[in-house]
């Protein structure tokens, strides 16, 4: 499938332990067929179509288009079987060559808090040079929802802001801030918009950079740019969906996470328990218990509370009104 040449440059990058690509209905079907003939075993996880490990490997197809591969076989089983098998396009060590853009110096921004009842919203920007964004893919730098380990996510934040090229920058909004901006903004995408765009101009305050890259969580770039000073005004803006696939926006989404979770580990040592993360029955039984255990003003200080879970822990607790004096 790939000639010698091609192979010979391969060998030359370092080893990947985790490898992301974006897979159709179709080559998702023919990826779980290539690893059932070689006897993967099989096994279930949330929101995917199928998830199997195999020797040094695990490959999860997630319901979303998303194919993750981890372990240490990560680059063997790229090369030998998803690339030639599935998806017939040899992508592994040739990021640079099918998406150059990603490899010149710019800003990537991202956020880590919005869809959590408990805790911050936090933004993130990060600048890196050509030479720095080169080191940050060597060492596996990677969308922080593909990292499941918080110890990991600390590592890789800790080896992004000591990597040679970089900058980075974090606007994290207190749940009573963003309650505020929220009521007075009204959506959250506008609260977005307002902390992306300051965190953009807080970071040519520090560097000279010409474009920025974000996700795309609004129709259009109007919600940033409308929120920018001059100096954010006159760069290119691009918002686009799964921008974490790009190596500038995965580190600031690993920047992002890391001050969210420790955050979060704040917020559990002053109230007495580990805060669940996202939205769900867990995480609503938790604010329930703290809402009858401390009060309701108490609590709202740590919750984002236009999140319908607010009124229904209000209800639970008996305790409706409370929580907006």
């Amino acid at each position: 499938m790939f000639s010698e040449s091609e192979m010979d440059l391969r060998r030359k990058m370092p080893p990947k332990a985790s490898y992301t690509v974006e897979l159709n209905a179709d080559q998702a079907e023919v990826l779980r067929a290539a690893v059932r003939r070689r006897g993967f075993e099989f096994r279930e996880v949330p929101h995917a179509l199928f998830a199997a490990a195999g020797p040094k490997v695990q490959v999860v197809a997630y319901r979303s288009g998303k194919c993750v591969v981890q372990g240490k076989g990560t680059e063997e089983f790229v090369q030998f079987v998803l690339e030639p098998e599935v998806t017939g396009l040899a992508m592994l060590g040739y990021e640079k060559v099918h998406n150059p853009r990603a490899y010149e110096s710019h800003i990537g921004v991202d956020e880590s808090g919005k869809g959590d009842f408990f805790g911050p919203l936090v933004t993130a920007g990060v600048y890196a040079d050509d030479a720095a964004i080169e080191l940050l893919v060597a060492a596996g730098v990677r969308d922080s929802k593909s990292v499941t380990s918080d110890k990991r996510v600390a590592e890789l934040a800790e080896l992004i802001g000591g990597t040679s090229g970089v900058r980075a920058e974090v606007i994290a909004i207190s749940p009573v801030k963003y309650n505020e901006l929220q009521g007075k903004m009204r959506t959250v995408n506008e609260v977005l918009g307002w902390a992306h765009a300051k965190v953009i101009e807080n970071m040519l305050g520090r560097v000279t950079c010409a474009r920025a890259v974000s996700d795309q969580f609004a129709r259009t770039e109007w919600t940033i740019r409308k929120h920018l000073g001059p100096r954010g005004r006159a760069i290119e803006l691009e918002q686009r969906h799964k921008a974490e696939s790009d190596p500038v926006v995965a580190a600031a989404s690993i920047i992002a996470r890391d001050r969210f979770v420790k955050a979060m580990d704040a917020i559990g040592k002053d109230l007495g328990e580990k805060i669940p993360l996202g939205a769900s029955a867990a995480v609503k039984a938790l604010a329930v218990r703290l809402v009858r255990r401390h009060g309701a003003e108490v609590v709202a200080r740590v919750v984002k509370t236009h999140f319908k879970t607010w009124g229904e822990v209000l209800r639970e607790a008996g305790c409706q009104g409370e929580g907006d004096k």
